[in-house]
């Protein structure tokens, strides 16, 4: 299994074209997710919601047990 590793900041990203050399994530990856936070991240402006950080907190905890559930499933 691997293990992720966070970016460092924008400011310390280098890559080769198919990797980031700092944290070592795939391009391909960090798009991905860059996707999916930006998805989230419109949502939340789109209904207008004041408690962002309850957004964030709820996602959190569901995507946690979504991964486990996940993972339970494929055996």
């Amino acid at each position: 299994m691997a293990r992720f590793e966070p970016c460092h900041g924008k400011n310390a990203c280098r890559d080769d074209g198919e990797r980031c050399l700092t944290c070592g994530r795939g391009l391909d990856e960090i798009a991905r997710l860059r996707n999916a936070i930006d998805a989230l991240a419109t949502l939340a402006i789109e209904r207008d919601y004041d408690n962002s950080e309850e957004f964030a907190t709820y996602v959190t905890r569901k995507l946690f047990k979504t991964i486990n559930y996940r993972r339970e499933q494929l055996g």
